[in-house]
């Protein structure tokens, strides 16, 4: 398969989610992610994996970065870029926390080397997401 073609806008992304993988804390799956989150503003979050003995207590590189975002008083985010081995989208709860904020967000996922093999939009990952509007 092709890389998929992507800006140099959104290559940064890729190159920081790359770079934030290498501070992965995963001694049990030994199963290295980063990822990087831009925020509507420009501002850039980045996260990695981080295991735990308790594996429900593990949190993912996707949410580690939105959590920092949102920690830092960011709310609406457009692209968002995950670094792995595997050529997957998020998991499940990713993808709701990620609904929860940016519904309209952009995914790339690429491989360590930097390159890209999928490019969607959040609602081919979660076409039927749950969402805010559902609880008004």
């Amino acid at each position: 398969m092709n890389p998929v073609p992507i800006s140099a806008n959104d290559r940064e992304l890729v190159e920081l989610a790359t770079a934030v993988r290498e501070r992965a804390y995963a001694p049990y799956s030994n199963y290295l992610v980063g990822a990087a989150l831009r925020a509507r503003d420009g501002r850039i979050f980045t996260g990695c994996n981080v295991e735990n003995a308790a594996y429900p207590s593990t949190l993912c590189a996707e949410r580690t970065a939105l959590v920092k975002a949102v920690s830092e008083g960011a709310r609406e985010f457009e692209t968002i870029a995950v670094v792995a081995l595997a050529k997957s989208g998020p998991c499940g709860g990713c993808l709701q926390m990620l609904y929860e904020f940016a519904p309209d967000l952009h995914f790339y996922m690429a491989d360590p080397d930097g390159n890209v093999s999928i490019s969607v939009p959040m609602k081919e990952l979660l076409p039927y997401g749950f969402g805010p509007e559902w609880l008004r």
